[in-house]
């Protein structure tokens, strides 16, 4: 690899993480290495965290709990303790049901436009059918933490931390998972083994 690429990595990668510094200054989340629902893989440790209750939601998104309308925000916290930086920008995520059901995230400038005004329905499928429903009247989900604090990291540097949210239209139960893969050492393009967290509250 060139002396400019490894410049230019170094460059993106310290303006991801301050552009991620500058957005959640009001919301700090604790290190991956103390949650619960934690894996660490060749130095490095991804921690998840279902924000299914309304005390979660207000630490996170204020007034709005995207979870009372159908979508479960799923923190993702990411500590590189490796000696390279990696690259997210490829980087997928899947929520595994208790029942093995894998669903992808909805984009977090869509999840606005998504409707229901109660929780999901924990005994029913909780994959979506058919186009979501405009939200009539006041949309709660209309607000910019839903976006801000989505997880948009596309370099991580090493020794460095990021965090962020995914979300998904499906219920929150005991036994779900959160699927990581994808992730890429920037130095060498050599992909990490797939990350795959059991989903616990905090």
């Amino acid at each position: 690899m060139s002396r400019s690429t490894k410049c230019l990595i170094v460059l993106l990668a310290a303006w991801a993480a301050c552009a991620a510094d500058k957005n959640d200054r009001k919301f700090k989340p604790a290190p991956a290495s103390s949650y619960p629902s934690r894996q660490t893989i060749s130095g490095v440790t991804m921690a998840a965290v279902p924000y299914h209750t309304p005390e979660l939601a207000r630490e996170a998104f204020g007034k709005a709990n995207p979870y009372e309308h159908g979508v479960l925000p799923v923190l993702l916290v990411i500590q590189n303790d490796t000696k390279q930086a990696l690259r997210l920008d490829g980087m997928q995520t899947q929520f595994i049901t208790h029942d093995r059901q894998a669903v992808d995230p909805t984009p977090a400038p869509e999840v606005k436009y998504l409707a229901g005004g109660r929780a999901p329905r924990v005994g029913q499928s909780p994959l979506p059918t058919g186009k979501p429903p405009l939200v009539r009247g006041k949309n709660r989900l209309d607000t910019w933490e839903i976006e801000g604090r989505a997880f948009e990291v596309r370099m991580l540097p090493a020794g460095e931390a990021a965090h962020g949210f995914f979300y998904f239209r499906a219920p929150f139960r005991t036994g779900a998972q959160l699927l990581i893969k994808g992730v890429r050492e920037a130095g060498t393009n050599k992909e990490l083994f797939f990350f795959e967290i059991p989903l616990q509250t905090k």
